[in-house]
């Protein structure tokens, strides 16, 4: 079973989860920054279980373009998490179709709800990547 602890600091969001060592987990998130694990991240970024791509290209959730998923693609997701910013904002639908339609799981939300649901669902072993702008 999942512990988590939620704890208000500073207007960041701090995560805990009990999971295996050597997973990447997101440990804090503000409007500015991501804590995962050691790293802090001031921008866009890519996160699966094993890997950390710095300095995704697209700004935000309007920015994305088909061949910025490639990168992701690259991870063999079964599920993509991406985290719009402090709101839920979704990106063009018929690139979200295209990626769909690779028979990837797609699920937009703010982004503290994709951090949250990725340290869920990287913790339970599933293939899952998360797409995050701050």
């Amino acid at each position: 079973m999942l512990n988590r602890e939620f704890e208000v600091e500073k207007q960041a969001m701090r995560l805990t989860a009990n999971a295996a060592p050597g997973i990447n987990l997101v440990k804090a998130y503000s409007a500015t920054e991501l804590r995962i694990n050691d790293s802090v991240v001031h921008g866009s970024c890519i996160l699966s279980a094993d890997q950390l791509i710095e300095q995704w290209r697209p700004a935000g959730v309007d920015e994305l373009r088909l061949e910025d998923f490639e990168p992701i693609y690259a991870l063999q997701p079964e599920i993509i998490l991406i985290g719009s910013g402090a709101r839920q904002k979704f990106p063009d639908r018929k690139i979200i179709a295209k990626v769909m339609g690779r028979g990837i799981g797609v699920e937009v939300m703010d982004t503290g709800a994709a951090c949250r649901t990725y340290n869920i669902l990287v913790s339970e072993d599933r293939r899952v990547v998360a797409a995050l702008f701050l």
